[in-house]
Formats: C-alpha cells, structure tokens, sequence
C-alpha cells in the first residue's frame, strides 16, 4: 500500500519534469516549423505526438530518436523510453 501511494506522488513530479523538458526542447522544433506535445507517460514511456511540419517528415524519427529522447533521458533520468503516437 505504501509503494502505491509513492508511486502516485512521484508520478506527477515526473510529468513535471519532462513538461519541463520539452518546453526547453519546443523552441527547436517550433524553429523548423514542428510542434511537440505530451500525450502520456506510461512505465516511464514518454507518448508524445509530434504536429506541424513534423507529421510526415522523414526526419521525424531520427529527431525523436537522437535528439528529443536523448534530452529527455538527460534531463529525466527516469525515462526509458520515447514514443510517437499518431494522430
């Protein structure tokens, strides 16, 4: 019972951060025309759903990948994983 009430107290404190963390991110993706938005967080998979000129570009994956997840695990060490969710 007690771990599930840390959980839960935890739980937003981590939204918080990765909240956090993609407002510093937004600035380069609204720069080449993008968007980023949080859906969920989930076992510490970050859903996220890209929008603007992201949605259909081929370089949408590898910015994901190599840029949004890596800042995110740095800023958020509790995060394993990052997610695209479609639309």
């Amino acid at each position: 019972m007690a771990d599930q009430v840390q959980t839960q107290v935890a739980e937003p404190d981590v939204r918080a951060k990765v909240e956090q963390a993609l407002d510093n991110i937004r600035p380069y993706i609204q720069g080449d025309g993008g968007d980023i938005e949080l859906v969920d967080i989930v076992q510490g998979i970050v859903q996220i759903r890209l929008a603007g000129a992201c949605v259909g570009c081929m370089h949408s994956m590898m910015t994901l990948q190599v840029g949004i997840e890596r800042m995110l695990k740095e800023a958020v060490p509790e995060i394993v994983a990052v997610e695209a969710m479609p639309f």
